[in-house]
Formats: C-alpha cells, structure tokens, sequence
C-alpha cells in the first residue's frame, strides 16, 4: 500500500484508534511545516464559540476561530489563499498561505473585503518534535491524505472527517458512522 509522507500543505487525519485523545480525536490537521526538527499545523474540523470580533474588537468580522491545536492557544494565526491581498505571506503551497501583515488584514477584514471562504482564524496551533509526527504516523495515530482546497476553507468542519474517513474506504466504512462516544452506541 502507497502511504503519503508528511509534508506541507497535506492533511493529518486522525486515526480511529486515538479516540482516548481529547486534543486529537476525529481531527483534520493541515500541515503547514514539516522539517526533521518539527512539524506544525491546525486543526481544520473545531470551530469555536467565538468570532474574529470578540477576541479583537476593533475588526468588525463574524469569522468563527477554530481550535488551531493545543500548543499557544492565546496566540491568533491564520491560512489563507489570498497572497496577494496579504503582504508577507508565507507559502504552504501553491494554493494555501499561512500569515501575513496584519494591518493589511484589519483594513480588508473592516472594509468587509473577504469572504470566509478566503482565509480561516486559528486559537493556538498543532506542533510535534523531532520525528515525533513521523513516529505517530508509523504507529498509526494518523493518516496522510492530500488536501483539497475546500477542505480548508468550507464550512463543513463539522463532516470533514467522516467524509475523508469515507474516502480511505475498506475497514474505515464503519467508523464514519459511530458516534463521538463509542460508549453510546
């Protein structure tokens, strides 16, 4: 069987075996650095209960903050696919940017400029050691898919992972189905 690698711009797909794991259970993480030395990224599929406007009230914007992971989760960071409206973004892939001048964002999120489908908001970010994602995947915590753009930046967080669960196909049909507490079914 051909298994993917880690690298930028992929997607992290939790395993069904690491249901114990508060942090990472069903989530969808988009890698957006991968070296030998470390690895980060965001979870794509938790939404929080908070908008762009109640962590900084002077942008005028309802765009919901995701739980990006559990590592700094007072920090804001955000992936985009608008490079050219954000200066000194940094590349994850041809598609995807990860940051950018935040004054430039203010001034286009205030002006009502982007449209959710554009950029997604992140509280605190997914990040390994030293192999230490590489050995999570070869001990199958997590599988490697590649990434459609609209996984990013839909708002259809709440079906990604059974959706991309469904798609690896085989043994993995029945755990789109279960519920979130195995234990209720």
């Amino acid at each position: 069987m051909h298994y993917l690698k880690p690298l930028k711009g992929r997607l992290l797909i939790a395993e069904p075996s690491i249901l114990n794991d508060n942090s990472f259970n069903r989530a969808i993480v988009l890698i957006t650095e991968h070296s030998e030395n470390s690895s980060v990224g965001f979870i794509l599929n938790r939404p929080l209960e908070y908008t762009l406007q109640d962590l900084i009230p002077e942008i005028k914007s309802d765009f919901t903050i995701y739980q990006g992971g559990p590592v700094e989760q007072d920090n804001l960071y955000f992936v985009h696919k608008i490079p050219d409206l954000i200066p000194e973004s940094i590349a994850i892939d041809d598609t995807i940017y990860w940051g950018g001048n935040f004054d430039s964002l203010k001034d286009l999120l205030n002006a009502g400029t982007l449209s959710k489908t554009d950029i997604r908001f992140f509280l605190g970010y997914s990040g390994w050691g030293s192999h230490q994602l590489i050995d999570e995947v070869n001990t199958n915590s997590w599988f490697i898919s590649e990434n459609d753009i609209d996984d990013i930046f839909s708002n259809k967080s709440d079906t990604l992972w059974r959706n991309k669960i469904l798609q690896k196909g085989g043994g993995y049909k029945i755990w789109a189905n279960a519920p979130n507490d195995i234990q209720l079914n």
